[in-house]
């Protein structure tokens, strides 16, 4: 076992065999600063933090794969078990990276797996290309002129946010494909304390997320000229703070051919979901998948009244799908690993 890429991250090996074939399995394992409201037992005990996201059946589905595997020794190679730090906007992943994980344990494929509400119970989607959104954070400061709240000598920045506001509405409607992704959501805007005073400065706060990096390339250019553009049109200026967080999580074709067998091969149609569409999450995994082939794929948590979605103070995990994770790691570690 191997401790510290990425911090805390963890990666165990297993070695069997004369197989040269080498595959990784990963499963994420922190939790995010939201109080839990779920009232059950097992709540979490850490005011402020839960597993909103059930990161902690991730890594419990791959511990009992990783025991069962162990134990039987039912494969031909090298598995490497992947626990990963810090997926939750602080890309675990790319610190891994960056640490060296490809180099120590290197992969000829990787594959993770995350629950996600809304799905039956259990069943498995896949969906080889474009799975997951990427997701990038804009911070947009405007400066105007502070002053009176009577405003003909001053140049007020919350004017100026109010427009760039409703000029970035254009961008998806009108400089993107109607057949592609596109998403600008302002989610802040902050800018003085008094109804009286003009402030000198706006800060505006974007998340932008696309399904293509072509796309994301385009958004970047046309966010940036709007904001500089309708700050100039009021005599202000606009600073822009492009962040590029995670890229888009594209699946490869022939390892998502793959997993859907075995999932096939084991449970059957009913144990897929059909038709499964991308999804406007993002996923550091993505990271991974830039660097080895492989497959990012979800298993429902159940689709009855009651449940919430993921980042939400009363989400649970359904721990009915600890076992058919568990055992469907298993299953694809006995099909690479031959």
């Amino acid at each position: 076992m191997h401790r510290g890429l990425g911090q805390t991250g963890v990666v165990g090996q297993l070695k069997l065999g004369r197989g040269t074939r080498r595959l990784g399995l990963r499963a994420d394992m922190d939790a995010l600063p939201i109080h839990e409201t779920t009232g059950l037992p097992y709540a979490s005990k850490v005011p402020g933090k839960m597993h909103a996201c059930g990161h902690d059946g991730h890594t419990a589905m791959l511990l009992a794969a990783a025991q069962h595997l162990a134990r039987e020794k039912c494969f031909d190679g090298t598995l490497n078990l992947i626990f990963q730090p810090a997926e939750e906007g602080l890309a675990g992943a790319r610190k891994m990276l960056e640490d060296g994980l490809f180099e120590k344990f290197p992969c000829d494929a990787v594959f993770a797996m995350h629950n996600m509400p809304g799905f039956p119970t259990g069943k498995f989607g896949f969906l080889p290309g474009s799975f997951m959104a990427s997701s990038d954070t804009v911070i947009i400061t405007v400066t105007g002129r502070g002053g009176h709240g009577a405003p003909h000598k001053a140049v007020d920045p919350v004017v100026v946010c109010a427009q760039i506001v409703l000029a970035l509405q254009s961008i998806v409607s009108r400089n993107i494909a109607p057949l592609d992704m596109a998403i600008i959501t302002v989610g802040a805007i902050h800018a003085g304390d008094a109804p009286n005073v003009i402030p000198e400065t706006a800060e505006m706060r974007l998340s932008v997320r696309t399904l293509r990096p072509e796309v994301r390339d385009h958004l970047q250019e046309r966010i940036t000229a709007v904001a500089y553009g309708q700050a100039a049109v009021y005599g202000a200026r606009a600073k822009v703070d492009y962040q590029r967080r995670y890229p888009v999580l594209v699946n490869d074709v022939e390892m998502t051919h793959l997993a859907r067998q075995v999932a096939l091969d084991w449970l059957g149609e009913d144990g897929v979901i059909p038709d499964m569409q991308p999804l406007t999450g993002s996923e550091d995994f993505a990271f991974l998948l830039e660097r080895c082939p492989g497959s990012y794929l979800i298993i429902g948590n159940g689709d009855g009244e009651g449940g919430c979605m993921v980042h939400n103070p009363g989400y649970d995990f359904n721990d009915a799908c600890l076992a058919t994770g568990a055992a469907y790691w298993v299953r694809l570690a006995e099909t690479f690993l031959v």
